[in-house]
């Protein structure tokens, strides 16, 4: 191959990423949406009025993804909870995060499978699925540190979304805007 069929070659293959990165950007900036032929779920959150009574924790935040975003009803509560987590292990396995997470505000709930470890911005923690008991909804219990303060979420996953909104509600912890409550919140 001569010296300049190789040139078009890459100059080809540079413009073509240009144009698929051009057509990222441009999307990047539409609202959210589920799209119902392609199943995708694309949410948008809204934040809510939290919901439950004063505990030790205090309120933390409420969001919501409505159906026609998220293929069915989701609420997300997040807050921080200071000097709760253990300073030297984190939450390490399913029983720091059955312990430290916030499932206790939503009711009686069982798993459904292992839980699985989580990255969030700086942050490690775990994740895992339940089911609620006496309830058509799923849930998503999740819970990160920094030292020993720590984040948990709970999603509450109503009937017709999808069985796992993890990446999702992932996707939505990691966001700049969640990143700087969990930085204030956390004294970080």
């Amino acid at each position: 191959m001569r010296l300049t069929s190789k040139i078009v070659a890459i100059s080809a293959a540079a413009l073509l990423l240009c144009a698929a990165a051009a057509v990222w950007i441009s999307r990047s900036g539409e609202p959210a949406r589920a799209t119902a032929a392609s199943g995708e779920i694309r949410p948008v959150w809204t934040e809510t009025d939290w919901p439950f009574a004063a505990d030790p924790w205090g309120k933390g935040k409420a969001f919501r993804c409505k159906a026609d975003n998220c293929g069915g009803e989701v609420q997300l509560y997040v807050r921080a909870k200071l000097g709760f987590c253990n300073c030297t292990t984190g939450i390490a396995d399913d029983g720091d995060l059955e312990q430290m997470g916030d499932l206790v505000l939503i009711g009686k709930a069982t798993p459904t499978g292992a839980g699985r470890e989580i990255i969030v911005g700086p942050m490690r923690g775990r994740s895992r699925a339940y089911r609620i008991e006496g309830d058509r909804n799923t849930a998503l219990s999740l819970a990160f540190n920094q030292r020993c303060d720590m984040v948990a979420a709970t999603a509450l996953v109503g009937p017709g979304a999808p069985a796992s909104l993890e990446p999702a509600v992932l996707a939505f912890l990691n966001s700049e805007r969640m990143l700087k409550w969990a930085e204030v919140a956390l004294g970080l």
